[in-house]
């Protein structure tokens, strides 16, 4: 309910202070025309915002973003580009992995006074790749409502153009830097029936790349990067060209997500295998003697039968403990 739904006060009305969000008007403006939005009612709001082209925004997340008494954000100077696009002036507070841990009690000590709390991230949906999920879940534990305000993101923009199977896919998100432990990951997923979306930086792209083609072979993908931007670009081919190609100056700059087609049954049944190889070589031998064992015997290449020697006895050791 708006000001102007209530009947004229018989006495002249407090002074309004910054506190006081209610003694704004609340709007947003979309083709140069002002809307009224409604004070949001008590709790926490997902607020999903554009990944590049900022005419991605929902109406439901200006309509939420305006009717909020604050907005958490990671970087408030990036946010701030949205709400001046669309004339929001909702207060902006900094909610990121390196203050969460004293902000995220300010945020639930607001929830808890009756406030409603917009999370936003820099792009995209808030809590995929991005902080929040503590903040979410001790809002719930402590018995406040929390919504999900669904748009743009750039895990579905990059399955849906990738041209690769959609029925079935797994968010595996950002890699480990090192390249040991990035492909002992890969090893890991390498036998996951279904196609894969990743993130990626542009200064470590081309070197992903090379650990992709190197433990999951000639696999069809897609780098897509600057989604939805002035400079979206998408390249499909195997890994090993894609790979190649930002050898040879591809471009680098800007937001990666790489999707790789799943494996084909064959390889499947061909990983299992060489787990159940490697399984009984690692019961009577040396982690060196029981890859070099196995490599011999299946024709593999040494790098990924090691990479999946590592895997099995890291994951093995986690079950011990």
């Amino acid at each position: 309910m708006t000001r102007a739904d209530h009947p004229k006060p018989a006495t002249k009305p407090a002074a309004k202070t910054a506190t006081t969000p209610a003694g704004a008007t609340r709007h947003y403006r979309v083709l140069a025309h002002d809307v009224e939005a409604a004070r949001a009612a008590p709790g926490l709001y997902l607020v999903a915002t554009p990944i590049g082209n900022l005419g991605d925004v929902t109406l439901r997340a200006l309509e939420t973003l305006a009717g909020v008494d604050v907005v958490a954000c990671e970087d408030t100077r990036v946010t701030r580009r949205l709400f001046d696009r669309y004339a929001l002036t909702t207060p902006l507070v900094s909610y990121h992995d390196h203050n969460a841990e004293t902000a995220r009690p300010k945020l639930l000590a607001r929830l808890d006074a009756g406030d409603a709390v917009a999370l936003v991230s820099d792009a995209g949906t808030p809590l995929i790749s991005d902080p929040g999920f503590k903040l979410v879940r001790e809002a719930q534990a402590a018995g406040h409502t929390v919504t999900a305000v669904p748009g743009a993101s750039a895990v579905m923009a990059a399955v849906a153009s990738a041209g690769l199977p959609t029925d079935r896919f797994f968010f595996e998100g950002f890699l480990p830097p090192r390249e040991q432990a990035r492909r002992a990951r890969l090893a890991e997923l390498s036998d996951v029936p279904a196609t894969l979306v990743l993130f990626e930086t542009g200064p470590r792209i081309a070197a992903m790349l090379h650990d992709l083609a190197a433990v999951f072979g000639d696999r069809e993908a897609a780098v897509c990067r600057e989604l939805t931007k002035l400079h979206e670009e998408i390249r499909r081919a195997d890994l090993a060209s894609l790979a190649r190609a930002y050898d040879d100056g591809a471009e680098t700059r800007g937001e990666f997500v790489v999707v790789v087609g799943p494996p084909a049954a064959a390889a499947l049944v061909e990983a299992q295998d060489l787990d159940a190889l490697l399984r009984r070589a690692l019961a009577t031998q040396s982690l060196k003697d029981a890859v070099e064992a196995v490599t011999a015997a299946t024709g593999h290449k040494r790098r990924l039968v090691y990479q999946r020697a590592l895997a099995l006895t890291g994951s093995e050791a986690d079950g011990e403990r």
